[in-house]
């Protein structure tokens, strides 16, 4: 197992990113904190981890309130020991399909200040932790839209710029303390039912099916199909191991090829 005995902190585990990341932190050994706003919808995740034999413990937590994410992190901190794991895929409640010029600020803005605001507090907390107890690893999660501009997806790909350089700073600022920052940049998994509303609106701006939409982006890739959830949380899980530990203040591909860096 790639994270034997290890704490992690997902936060953002109720959604189809976070639970699929949790679930496949839990199988390489984790012992994972699911953290999100629903708890029933996080213990469901919890079961699923426990009945494939892993560990997983359920608290609740604002990542918006800096008060929380403190007190939930000395929380975990008491029941576990030092957090070495954490890992964020917090929705950014992105509004997608309306240019730029069309939309109203606030609607824009969501994504950008979510996405940073949660960032900051969560990140921020947690580097600071690691750094005071040995170290530990620290992933998130954007899209290509990150790296090249999408028509129609409003602030999203803002946010997701904002996301990665804000982790390629606190990896070169906290790398002396033995903190590594890692964002894994995904091309969309189609498996994920936020992802496949965002691909529903911009299928219907090109005038074409879902399905059509779907195996058009994936016949873009080199490896002719777009990344899975399950691919997307291995990724995540070996980003987090001592695998990649001379990897830091980067973004992992984990595109299929739908972008060649």
């Amino acid at each position: 197992m790639l994270l034997e005995g290890k704490p992690a902190i997902v936060y953002g585990a109720a959604g189809a990113v976070g639970g699929a990341v949790s679930r496949a932190l839990a199988r390489e050994g984790a012992r994972v904190f699911l953290s999100g706003r629903t708890p029933e919808t996080l213990e469901t995740v919890r079961e699923q981890i426990e009945a494939a034999g892993g560990a997983a413990d359920v608290t609740p937590v604002d990542a918006l309130d800096p008060a929380a994410v403190r007190a939930h992190l000395d929380r975990v901190a008491e029941r576990a020991g030092p957090v070495r794991i954490m890992f964020s895929a917090i929705d950014w409640g992105d509004t997608q399909g309306e240019r730029l010029v069309d939309m109203d600020a606030s609607r824009y803005l969501v994504p950008i200040e979510r996405a940073t605001r949660t960032w900051f507090f969560t990140g921020g907390a947690v580097a600071a932790h690691m750094a005071d107890n040995g170290g530990g690893a620290i992933i998130g999660i954007t899209a290509n839209a990150g790296r090249f501009p999408f028509p129609m997806v409003g602030g999203f790909g803002v946010a997701c710029a904002a996301v990665e350089h804000y982790l390629r700073q606190l990896g070169a600022e906290m790398g002396p303390s033995g903190v590594r920052v890692v964002c894994v940049r995904s091309a969309g998994s189609p498996d994920a039912p936020g992802v496949r509303e965002a691909f529903k609106i911009h299928a219907r701006e090109a005038g074409l099916s879902l399905e059509a939409f779907e195996r058009q982006a994936g016949e873009g890739a080199a490896l002719r199909h777009l990344p899975s959830l399950a691919e997307v949380a291995d990724a995540v899980a070996l980003m987090a191991s001592d695998h990649a530990r001379a990897m830091t203040s980067t973004t992992a591909n984990v595109t299929c090829g739908a972008h060649i860096d």
